[in-house]
């Protein structure tokens, strides 16, 4: 049995995680949720995959995000071949890909301290037939040049989580790049690239949009970024384990 399907890993969160962002055909996105949230939910969780958080782009009607997550990199590889050469995604493989336009914009991050592993209690997602979701995200990416990355989790921790904290944001989670070379190749990602992430939630869609108006993300993070940060308005699919 791969460690990652261990019942007391499961319990240590996630070492490594995957923030995946795919570009949809038009229309294509409820097709995808629905095939994703009956199909390939449960199955990756048996083999080793914590499927965390699934969500809709809310300023993107074309794209459909998730986060999920792995106990280190020898169980990512696990987990993956287990999954993508096995027989849920050979049966079902045909019809999600046919939804995609684009499925490599992907982020091999890990976790910045031990509530950003995201240990989340797989037995409270809801169970079909699916339920209307509570709740709203915001995932803020910031690209920085390498040598600067220290220095930027330095600011965020003393400057900017305080302001956004202030402004209404539960900052569930921080995550900075993973560098392993990627085991699955298969799965391209996102490579040479150095990027600083923060999820932040939300009672609702009315509380997240308000702090982001509060919140100058420019002022915050002037000088000490490559180019702007992303801000990413999500909305929580039916079985999303996030917000929790």
């Amino acid at each position: 049995m791969s460690g990652s399907r261990n019942p007391r890993n499961a319990a240590r969160g996630c070492g490594v995680l995957e923030l995946r962002r795919y570009d949809l055909r038009p229309g294509a996105r409820e097709t995808l949720i629905e095939l994703f949230e009956r199909e390939f939910v449960e199955t990756q969780e048996a083999v080793g995959i914590r499927v965390l958080g699934t969500f809709r782009d809310v300023d993107d009607p074309h794209c459909f995000v998730w986060l999920r997550g792995f106990l280190d990199m020898p169980s990512r590889l696990d987990a993956l071949r287990a999954f993508y050469e096995g027989p849920v995604w050979a049966r079902h493989k045909d019809a999600a890909n046919a939804t995609m336009v684009d499925s490599d914009n992907v982020l091999l991050l890990r976790p910045l301290d031990r509530s950003s592993r995201l240990s989340l209690d797989s037995s409270r997602r809801p169970r079909l037939p699916y339920q209307a979701r509570t709740g709203a995200a915001a995932v803020i990416t910031c690209p920085l040049q390498p040598a600067s990355s220290a220095a930027f989790r330095s600011h965020f921790k003393s400057e900017i989580e305080p302001a956004i904290r202030k402004a209404g944001a539960n900052v569930r989670a921080k995550f900075v790049t993973e560098h392993s070379e990627n085991n699955y190749p298969r799965l391209p990602i996102r490579e040479g690239e150095e990027v600083f992430v923060w999820l932040s939630l939300f009672a609702d869609e009315r509380a997240r949009d308000e702090h982001l108006g509060r919140i100058d993300l420019q002022a915050l993070t002037a000088g000490h970024l490559a180019a702007r940060p992303e801000t990413h308005r999500l909305q929580p699919t039916s079985r999303s384990l996030l917000p929790d």
